[in-house]
């Protein structure tokens, strides 16, 4: 059940919300965890079992940690099941498929089916056993703790990827008064439009893109790629700030998870902005471990490296996410090689960067979308050498309506920071008010888009 869907927009937010005002205390907390649940079975009951047994292990893991002597053995041994349960569903059949090319075997296919958000969940569950092992007083007072930090229904098909230390403050925290609500649902609306409105149009150009194959040429190779930075990013955000809202509405705080990426000047920054919580769990639980930075300059493009290689692994059991994340890793690791500062203090440099940046990811992008690496190839091959216009390629343009022109337009105003500008040049009362009978307006063009369309699922669900 996807946030945008009727459904869940008239009938299962609304219900859920009313019954959450009307208790308090431990009973919100059972009747979040009993909604959590059904909302988690209504997108795929299968992988329920799954999400209460990672939950029941950390859980375990968390409380005889600060009550056994051999802690390392115990951590080890839960994420050792952590991982097992993520890669045997997520990567099993993967694995053996190239086996199977490389070296000739005919091992069979498992077909497992992943459960749903495993890669999410999963992570969520290994941070609160690590935190734990570190400090001991990040440990959860109650199974149902752990459980609803778990199995929360804003996060856990795409995230954001919380730390329970921060979660926990909400499962104590007072009623959300009338203000807060109101910006949760102004920050719902946000999130809603961005998926409606931009998303969803972009979608319709990239589609086309990557559906011409040798009918390509490079304007409509570069549009799709462009197009398709837009619908990503508006697609995820968008995602993200719904689910921020929702957290705000049940008296939770969620991480923020973007912050304006595209007007990075360099990879690094941009991982800086982008996916923030990802990033920092990849930050804190791997990169640090692995040394960081603290032992020269080759150990940490090294240690760069492993981590986006990982990163782009955890995305999907595809080449096509492995090549995206080698992508980067090679580019961070590049620009830790590399006087980036020195070169970014002066203006012009600080604009070659921009250009760089949203070069390298745009292409980025198009191996992270592809559905294998021959049509990565194929779209690629276009954007640099497929100079002569081509009918197919023709005819899709003149066939761009102009209302996705306009979507895409304002994908790219959306994707500066005006709104803080404007909040610093403005600011006061009159903003306020204005942002919310603008929110208004937008949830109304969002209802009258999707009365018109069917929604595609967001991106990031398959993960």
């Amino acid at each position: 059940m996807a946030f945008h869907s009727a459904p869940f927009l008239f009938f299962f937010f609304p219900a859920a919300w009313l019954l959450s005002l009307t208790v308090s205390g431990r009973g919100k907390q059972y009747v979040l965890i009993a909604v959590s649940l059904a909302f988690y079975a209504c997108g795929q009951w299968q992988g329920l079992p799954f999400l209460l047994l990672s939950a029941a292990v950390s859980c375990a893991a968390g409380f005889f940690m600060p009550r056994v002597r051999a802690r390392k053995t115990l951590l080890a041994a839960a994420l050792v099941f952590h991982l097992l349960l993520l890669g045997i569903f997520k990567y099993l059949d993967f694995f053996t498929g190239s086996l199977n090319r490389l070296l000739g075997t005919g091992l069979p296919a498992a077909g497992l089916l992943p459960p749903l958000g495993v890669s999410f969940f999963t992570f969520k569950s290994i941070s609160y056993v690590i935190d734990v092992y570190r400090d001991e007083t990040a440990r959860a007072r109650r199974f149902s703790d752990v459980l609803l930090y778990i199995s929360f229904f804003p996060q856990v098909v795409s995230g954001p990827i919380s730390r329970f230390g921060q979660f926990a403050q909400g499962l104590d925290a007072p009623r959300p008064d009338a203000a807060r609500c109101a910006r949760g649902l102004r920050r719902f609306t946000v999130g809603f439009a961005k998926k409606a409105l931009i998303s969803e149009m972009a979608a319709t150009v990239v589609n086309t893109a990557f559906s011409l194959g040798n009918g390509l040429d490079f304007r409509l190779a570069w549009l799709g790629a462009a197009a398709y930075t837009l619908q990503i990013y508006f697609d995820f955000s968008g995602y993200s700030d719904m689910a921020i809202g929702l957290g705000n509405l049940f008296g939770f705080e969620t991480p923020e998870n973007f912050d304006y990426p595209y007007i990075s000047a360099s990879i690094t920054e941009f991982w800086r902005r982008w996916h923030l919580s990802l990033s920092l769990w990849f930050r804190d639980y791997l990169y640090i471990p692995l040394g960081g930075g603290r032992r020269g300059t080759g150990r940490k493009c090294f240690n760069k490296a492993v981590v986006f290689l990982l990163c782009g692994l955890w995305h999907g059991a595809s080449w096509t996410f492995v090549l995206w994340g080698a992508w980067h890793g090679l580019l961070s690791a590049v620009e830790s090689a590399l006087p980036m500062k020195k070169l970014q203090e002066r203006p012009l440099g600080r604009c070659l960067g921009h250009v760089y940046t949203l070069l390298a990811v745009c292409v980025g992008f198009v191996v992270f979308r592809a559905a294998s690496v021959p049509e990565a190839l194929t779209v690629l091959r276009a954007m640099f050498t497929g100079f002569a216009p081509s009918p197919a390629s023709t005819l899709a343009l003149e066939r761009i309506s102009p209302a996705v022109w306009c979507a895409l337009g304002a994908g790219v105003v959306g994707s500066l920071p005006l709104g803080p500008w404007l909040k610093r040049r403005i600011g006061g009362g009159w903003l306020e008010f204005s942002s919310f009978a603008g929110a208004a307006a937008l949830f109304v063009l969002c209802l009258l888009a999707a009365a018109g369309s069917s929604f595609q699922p967001f991106i990031y669900a398959q993960f």
